[in-house]
């Protein structure tokens, strides 16, 4: 009993190696100082994960830790999905690990052969997971973008995937031909009822799954970067007790959407029921995880994909 548990130890080792030299792009002195190993024992491990056939396209060994943390965060949150990752200290990128999870999750979803409804958000982490999507043939599936195609100049929005989507998977897909915030209730109004968005509003309340970044707030947000809201607005919506958003929605530190002038304006798809369909969000690192935890207690999100430390941190907090 005793030599299996250390040979199941010894391949968790040998997984989260693995995942540091092959995903993470680490060197062998690099995962040697991470996991607090010799050099020789870091080659080892690596070599092991191969010999094992641990390493594919992506990594093919779920870790214990990671495992056991995702059951947790089901139980505490009532999800239907946890997905956790291994955690790279020494990174300071907020999509590695997650986004090559992400892109295994909406594989999986696209492999199905029934008919299914995909609805997909937007930003950094999701664009990363969609660019590690292989090529998909699936035309029997829609997929449905939840916010906006277009930026605050007219222009195609940077980080709105549906377009790099279409180019992977062979299926029909539905852009939201309008930017995430508009003027007013009343354009937003008026624009709903134009027969290209409605399309796009009656396929987001039937999706079967989504999939959503999740967007911290703070005057050197995404949202005030990229020039959807000014620096005065942002400002209002933090004193008003906002804690993040999806799609544009703000939300407080408890999960529930905020009422009044902003989320009036959003020209985004509601979120789909979460009685209905799995709502996945995707997010990792300490600026995600105020925003990520109002989500999760407030059942905004029925899933989430994230990695070790965020995981504690949620479960802690």
């Amino acid at each position: 009993m005793a030599r299996r548990a250390d040979a199941a130890n010894r391949l968790d080792d040998a997984a989260r190696a693995g995942w540091l030299y092959y995903v993470a792009g680490r060197t062998q002195d690099e995962i040697a100082q991470t996991m607090g190993i010799s050099r020789q024992s870091a080659q080892r491990l690596v070599s092991l994960a191969m010999s094992e056939r641990l390493i594919k396209v992506r990594l093919d060994h779920p870790i214990a830790a990671c495992l056991e943390l995702g059951r947790a965060l089901k139980d505490k949150f009532g999800l239907r999905q946890a997905e956790v990752v291994p955690s790279d200290p020494s990174s300071s990128s907020t999509t590695v690990g997650i986004a090559e999870a992400g892109a295994a999750e909406i594989e999986r979803w696209l492999k199905s052969a029934d008919p299914i409804i995909m609805a997909i958000g937007t930003g950094r982490t999701l664009k990363a997971a969609i660019d590690q999507l292989p090529a998909i043939n699936c035309p029997q599936h829609r997929i449905v973008s939840l916010t906006g195609s277009i930026g605050v100049d007219g222009s195609a929005a940077v980080y709105n995937v549906i377009f790099s989507m279409a180019d992977a998977v062979n299926a029909r897909h539905f852009p939201m031909p309008l930017p995430v915030l508009v003027s007013s209730a009343e354009e937003r109004d008026v624009l709903h009822n134009q027969l290209l968005v409605q399309s796009a509003l009656s396929l987001g309340t039937k999706a079967d799954v989504a999939f959503v970044g999740i967007g911290e707030l703070g005057l050197d947000a995404p949202l005030c970067i990229d020039g959807f809201l000014a620096r005065d607005e942002m400002s209002r919506l933090l004193e008003k007790g906002a804690a993040g958003e999806i799609c544009g929605w703000m939300f407080d530190q408890d999960g529930t959407l905020l009422a009044g002038d902003i989320n009036s304006r959003v020209a985004s798809v509601p979120l789909p029921s979460r009685d209905k369909a799995t709502v996945i969000g995707i997010a990792q690192g300490q600026r995600k995880r105020r925003a990520l935890k109002a989500a999760l207690t407030g059942g905004l999100l029925n899933g989430v994909i994230t990695d070790e430390l965020t995981a504690e941190h949620l479960l802690a907090s």
